[in-house]
């Protein structure tokens, strides 16, 4: 019979072994890297777009490089740059996209756990913690798979961004006015695209609705910047609504029980269900 191993077999620097790799096919370490790469490759030629933005919003080629090498959060480079250029205050601009970059912690959590990487490493994997790296992690079926596509994602993404966003800075002046050429909607574009498919609930579909209301209704009359801040309020007022919601069936279901009244699952049990007489009778 096979040994069991048990956390007392584990020596304190020895890895346990990877959960999510119980019960799922392997998958192969060059299916790993083409995804990767593609997501990396697809996204990181978008900082092009960012360069020129950055470059026709009064940012040198100097501060937008810096930008894109140690903050690489993208849609909070886009959210900074666009906010700037929209001649909103730079404290402001700072804080909308400081809010915009607040989701890579929650993320980092996830990683954690799931990459185990070695303590001496996680400070340098932290930069890397990102919507795409994230996404192709959680999508592989082991450990090992996860660490290979966020590497290679990370890696890939992170090059290609840097040198297309110096490109695009560099080429600012030779493409003219970046309005004609609608770049400064493909920071948006980009990030809707990577966030429409994690909208799967009910709850995550309104949190988004709320916030684009908020968003666009308030661009008119708040200073660039702030409007970004406020359709934060939307999660705390859908959460507020459904909160409601749950209390009023709760109180509803209650309600009926003390009058006598069966609810819908009662009911259902009680047609699907046959008591022992019934069964007799069969």
């Amino acid at each position: 019979m096979a040994e069991q191993t048990t956390h007392a077999d584990i020596a304190p620097g020895q890895m346990e072994p990877d959960d999510r790799s119980t019960g799922t096919p392997e998958k192969p370490d060059s299916a790993v890297v083409r995804d990767a790469l593609g997501v990396g490759v697809a996204v990181g030629l978008s900082g092009f777009a960012f360069g020129v933005t950055s470059a026709g919003s009064g940012l040198t080629v100097l501060q937008t490089c810096v930008l894109s090498l140690l903050v690489f959060t993208g849609a909070s480079q886009f959210a900074l740059v666009g906010a700037l250029a929209g001649g909103g205050n730079p404290f402001t601009a700072a804080a909308g996209a400081f809010f915009l970059g607040v989701r890579n912690a929650f993320y980092g959590l996830r990683l954690s756990q799931l990459l185990a990487l070695p303590r001496a490493v996680r400070p340098f994997a932290a930069h890397w913690v990102i919507d795409e790296t994230t996404a192709v992690s959680l999508a592989q079926p082991t450990r090992r798979a996860a660490r290979i596509g966020f590497t290679v994602t990370g890696l890939s993404l992170y090059l290609l961004w840097n040198v297309t966003t110096l490109l695009g800075a560099l080429g600012a002046e030779a493409i003219g006015d970046t309005d004609a050429w609608g770049l400064d909607a493909a920071g948006p574009a980009v990030f809707l695209a990577l966030l429409a498919p994690m909208l799967r609930t009910t709850t995550e579909r309104a949190v988004a609705a709320v916030a684009v209301v908020l968003g666009l209704g308030l661009l008119p009359v708040l200073p660039a910047g702030v409007p970004v801040l406020v359709a934060a309020l939307a999660v705390p007022m859908v959460l507020y609504v459904e909160g409601r919601k749950a209390s009023a069936k709760g109180a509803a279901r209650s309600e009926d029980t003390r009058s006598g009244i069966p609810n819908d699952s009662q009911i259902d049990s009680q047609v699907e269900t046959p008591n022992d007489t019934q069964r007799e009778d069969r």
